[in-house]
């Protein structure tokens, strides 16, 4: 039973890395459309990206370059936090 457990937490230590990477992006670009009714920013990369319900839009409009901290979720790119570029 010990070997078991030494060989299930020795696998899951190799993998769990991997998850970490995997989470979350970044990117720089500068933003093409703010669609306020759907929650989501389009990029110049011709990517969307979706916002959280509470997100606030102030200052952000075509034009403003922006970085853009995300993660994929069920293939949608989600915002996590979003910084503008002077």
């Amino acid at each position: 039973m010990r070997f078991f457990v030494a060989t299930l937490l020795a696998t899951a230590s190799i993998f769990a890395p991997v998850v970490g990477f995997a989470e979350s992006a970044d990117v720089e670009a500068t933003i093409k459309k703010v669609d306020t009714k759907n929650l989501s920013i389009t990029l110049d990369d011709g990517k969307t990206y979706q916002t959280p319900d509470d997100f606030d839009f102030n200052g952000l409009e075509a034009g403003v370059k922006v970085i853009v901290f995300y993660t994929e979720v069920d293939g949608k790119r989600v915002i996590n936090d979003l910084d503008i570029v002077q």
